[in-house]
């Protein structure tokens, strides 16, 4: 896969409001975003795939010619959502240089080969968000959709997955995923979305950190001249000072590293191999010992699971790993890992020797 952005400047930084509302509002924020941030794109929502009827669906493809002027006056790329075949007929029409796919779009293969059937013999580069819901293998089908018809310029953006209503953020970052999804397909520059992420401008600044702190290429961040009278997606979009300040904020962790800080990284990193290899020998010790107990209770016609037991662990275990700073829920979940392995094993083995 080859990069959208031919420059290095890091971090790409693609922005503009949650939708084009009016050819006034859209151009006022450009010309404001434009003026006092170094923008490597400029981004609105034409079409707007909303969950509930009656609700601001964008203004559609009246508002192309709105982008194509901001394209021409102020030499910068546009970028909008396409969720079928004819949005991107619409899009491309109008000289739009960079077309993205949205959440919800990702989720439905149908969708996703529509579009990249749409797509074949054109050059136009391809950006593609994450499903709703945390499947690495749709975010996978729809990339590889998108580059089996030819369009190699192709990246990803990180926006989160589906929160309940009591968690932090609007969407849950769980950026394990797009790291996995990073170690799967180096070559694919992952952007992320703070602002669909956090869905309150005030934590945009944390999560683009944190996400260039992962070495995320860049960040696509929701920009409006009046956010409070935005039509959609209010309370995460900033007015074009804000984001200036926000950027300027922010850490580029880019330098190289001096020889020393290498060497010690280095030898930190092979103690750290030492050590996992410990682990694996350990939990196979382990597993050994489990394999005859689950003998000895076969003999004696015991069941394999014995809660008391279970319970016991789990209490003494997690609360040893708090006393030594470790996250309870990080020891309850690699308690159960290790568990669910045990289980399995002595079924196993009890099955050669009934």
């Amino acid at each position: 896969m080859e990069s959208i952005f031919d420059h290095d400047r890091h971090p790409i930084i693609i922005s503009g409001p949650c939708s084009a509302e009016s050819e006034e509002q859209l151009y006022d924020t450009a010309k404001e975003l434009i003026g006092s941030c170094s923008i490597s794109a400029f981004r609105a929502g034409i079409w707007k795939p909303r969950t509930r009827p009656n609700s601001f669906e964008g203004r559609g493809a009246i508002a192309l010619p709105w982008m194509q002027r901001i394209k021409e006056e102020f030499k910068v790329p546009i970028t909008v959502e396409v969720a079928n075949a004819q949005h991107v007929e619409h899009a491309l029409k109008h000289d739009v240089d960079i077309l993205w796919i949205g959440a919800r779009t990702t989720v439905n293969p149908f969708s996703v080969q529509e579009i990249a059937d749409a797509l074949k013999g054109t050059k136009v580069p391809v950006m593609i968000k994450n499903p709703m819901f945390p499947d690495l293998s749709l975010w996978i089908g729809a990339i590889e959709r998108i580059y089996q018809a030819g369009t190699y310029k192709i990246a990803a953006i990180h926006r989160g997955f589906t929160a309940h209503k009591d968690a932090p953020f609007r969407n849950i970052p769980k950026w394990e995923i797009p790291i996995e999804l990073q170690r799967l397909f180096p070559d694919l520059d992952i952007i992320c979305d703070p602002s669909h992420i956090a869905g309150n401008r005030q934590l945009i600044k944390s999560v683009s950190q944190f996400a260039l702190d992962l070495s995320f290429r860049g960040l696509m961040i929701e920009s409006h001249i009046h956010p409070e009278t935005a039509l959609s997606d209010a309370k995460q979009q900033v007015v074009p000072s804000d984001l200036k300040t926000i950027l300027a904020s922010l850490k580029h962790k880019r330098s190289p590293l001096r020889n020393g800080e290498l060497l010690m990284i280095e030898q930190l990193r092979s103690s750290i191999d030492d050590i996992d290899m410990q682990l694996i020998d350990i939990i196979y010790e382990r597993l050994q010992l489990i394999k005859e107990v689950g003998r000895i209770k076969s003999k004696s016609d015991l069941p394999v699971l014995q809660l008391k037991r279970w319970k016991k662990i789990l209490e003494t275990r997690t609360a040893i790993g708090a006393e030594k700073g470790l996250s309870t829920e990080f020891v309850k979940d690699l308690l159960e890992l290790i568990h669910k392995e045990s289980v399995r094993v002595q079924i196993e083995d009890e099955s050669i020797y009934t």
